[in-house]
């Protein structure tokens, strides 16, 4: 058994001590150990590769640790430095994901230190905030950390639980969550399925909702009974875009474990889902030192040009910020947008549009007073790079929801000599599909719902951003 070490916050240390140790499993150390042991060794030594993500049960390890082993023991003889852990919560209803307020968790084997990008979630997205009603007695994130510990050596965790979601906010949730994974993190779901059915009824209704799982159907795992639906599907959301596979380890349900098949039932499953990290980003993604570059460019151009009033010269240092593209710079101080201009269509080159649009969004912004030198410090730069629009083509206006990737997709919408749009970021604040769209026919001063009406057109494109406080 590995000791957990380091981690946690600068802000002073906050255990959440175990609420389920000595009930749900064992409260002394070497019962627990002993107990997680017995269960890994009855599971089989077939290794999957690129494991990236498992779905495990969350009932009392008397009922579902022998199915929960058979995900745990892929990470035997496997390195995570980081687990996501995404869980569902019974004690506490509310809308969004919940990251857990704690520098540590504790359990008989010890500390679990939680990442410090536990805290970079709640301001990424209004879909997360840190509720602490959510966390304080809920067990299905706490059952998972004891095998974790076993099997893992020097990991944090980022703690969220989730209560219900949209399925837009879902493809939100996911997009925030995969710009946190690499080749060291892992993501674990926890959920039971079926609940307190006849066993032969459990047996297909938990089938049904395997193969939903197994297929990747959104549509068809949210009609089934997961108490975790939510955080599953997510993970679906997220291995569908990494274009992940999937495969059963483990189904049994408490009448297979106890042998008592005469009352009600609860199903268990085992799930792995793995493959490559492959992030989508927009045509022609900047690496990390042109990102820095040009929030260099797009700073010193606002400071020459707030000094003398005059255009600096911007070296062309890197080829492919040499292409023609739009972009966007986006200012922010205190958290409070204070200046946003750019250019959709490709007019300039990279770094001379950034040194513009700098310029053009302290200084020319009309829904602002220019930018003064006071502000400087504590101005956050943001830099978005657009790839070209493209028309999306339906036969119905409803049609437009099925085709638009929220969270993804930049939108353009146009009718006449009027048009408006909304970059990516906005999905943030205004994660349904029919919102967004109403809200940029307002943009546009054109009427709310001009979508649906006919005669408008709408455009998608992708975006590449960063900030300061990120590179």
């Amino acid at each position: 058994m590995h000791t957990i070490a380091g981690g946690g916050s600068v802000r002073g240390k906050r255990v959440r001590e175990s609420v389920i140790a000595g009930s749900w499993y064992p409260g002394n150390r070497e019962t627990l150990e002993d107990m997680l042991e017995g269960f890994l060794d009855k599971v089989g030594n077939d290794a999957i590769e690129d494991v990236r993500a498992l779905i495990c049960p969350h009932a009392g390890y008397a009922y579902s640790g022998g199915v929960a082993a058979c995900s745990y023991k892929q990470l035997r003889n496997k390195s995570f430095r980081k687990v996501i852990l995404l869980a569902p919560s019974h004690q506490y209803p509310f809308q969004g994901v919940s990251v857990g307020d704690y520098t540590h968790y504790r359990t008989p084997l010890g500390e679990v230190p939680v990442s410090d990008e536990s805290f970079e979630f709640v301001s990424e997205s209004k879909m997360f905030s840190s509720l602490k009603e959510a966390h304080l007695k809920e067990h299905s994130l706490e059952i998972q950390l004891p095998f974790l510990q076993m099997v893992l050596d020097d990991f944090s965790i980022v703690p969220l639980v989730f209560g219900r979601l949209s399925l837009d906010e879902l493809k939100c949730a996911a997009d925030v969550i995969i710009e946190h994974l690499d080749e060291e993190t892992l993501l674990v779901v926890s959920t039971d399925l079926s609940h307190y059915h006849p066993y032969e009824e459990a047996v297909s209704l938990d089938d049904e909702c395997i193969k939903s799982i197994l297929s990747m159907d959104t549509e068809r795992a949210l009609r089934g009974e997961m108490c975790g639906k939510y955080a599953v599907l997510t993970a679906i959301e997220i291995a569908k875009k990494m274009d992940w596979s999937t495969k059963l380890l483990e189904y049994q349900n408490s009448g297979d474990v106890t042998g008592d098949k005469s009352g009600g039932v609860v199903g268990y499953a085992s799930i792995v889902f793995y493959g490559k990290i492959k992030k989508e980003s927009a045509e022609g993604e900047v690496g990390v030192e042109q990102q820095r570059y040009l929030l260099k460019v797009a700073r010193k151009s606002i400071e020459t040009y707030m000094m003398d009033g005059r255009l600096p010269e911007v070296e062309a240092r890197y080829d492919e910020l040499k292409e023609m593209k739009g972009t966007f710079v986006t200012l922010e101080k205190n958290g409070q947008l204070r200046g946003c201009i750019g250019n959709i269509m490709p007019e300039k080159e990279v770094y001379v549009s950034v040194r513009d649009n700098a310029i053009s969004a302290a200084f020319r912004d009309p829904r602002f007073i220019s930018l003064k030198r006071s502000e400087l410090d504590g101005l956050e730069i943001e830099v978005s790079i657009l790839s070209v629009p493209e028309l999306i083509r339906v036969e119905n206006p409803e049609d437009y929801l099925d085709e638009i990737d929220a969270g993804r997709d930049g939108i353009i919408i146009k009718k006449g000599d009027k048009s408006a749009t909304y970059l990516p970021q906005v999905w943030e604040k205004i994660p349904k599909k029919e919102l967004f769209l109403d809200s940029l026919c307002q943009k546009a001063n054109l009427p709310m719902g001009c979508w649906r009406s006919g005669g408008a057109e709408i455009y998608r494109y992708r975006v590449q951003h960063f900030s300061e406080g990120e590179v």
